[in-house]
């Protein structure tokens, strides 16, 4: 058993079968993903608020960075790289669509595929963004500490790539 087995072991909940009461209490203190979904909620609102006065909130932000970043791309393979299922990515694309930051054109090499391109006014609204951006970012980091935030980016950096 290695250091990082006893330090698993050590912080691992135990519930004992049969107790209800129990279990659902030491599910509310431990579970990683209420504490995960609690931390997205916080972070949200952040950078919802700093890109309010820009018209965009934080998931749409977020896409269009991507997009910019890693495009041009497909629904599919943006879904991939994100995590995202199909309808979740459809419902948060259709704005960016609706209102010109983003454009889906027919492939030059396959005419049947459709790819994701940023807009010039996507670009532009990137650019005028990006001071409320770093704002979020700033308050981010001072709710969660530097080491927290580095922590973070580090487990997004390691999680698996979806494959399905």
């Amino acid at each position: 058993m290695t250091l990082e087995d006893t330090a698993l072991e050590d912080t691992t909940p135990t519930i004992e079968q049969g107790s209800t009461g129990c279990a659902v209490h030491s599910i509310a203190r431990d579970c990683l993903l209420t504490r995960t979904r609690q931390i997205s909620r916080v972070m949200t609102a952040i950078y919802d608020d700093a890109l309010r006065s820009i018209d965009i909130n934080a998931t749409q932000f977020s896409l269009l960075v991507l997009i910019s970043e890693l495009g041009p791309l497909s629904r599919s393979d943006l879904g991939r790289k994100n995590h995202h299922d199909r309808s979740t990515l459809s419902r948060n694309l259709q704005p960016l669509i609706m209102r010109g930051w983003v454009s889906e054109v027919a492939a030059d090499e396959d005419r049947r595929r459709r790819l994701l391109h940023v807009t010039e006014q996507g670009q532009a609204l990137l650019r005028d963004a990006t001071p409320a951006w770093v704002s979020a970012q700033a308050k981010a980091r001072a709710v969660l500490g530097e080491r927290g935030a580095n922590e973070l980016m580090s487990i997004a950096s390691d999680l698996p790539r979806r494959l399905s």
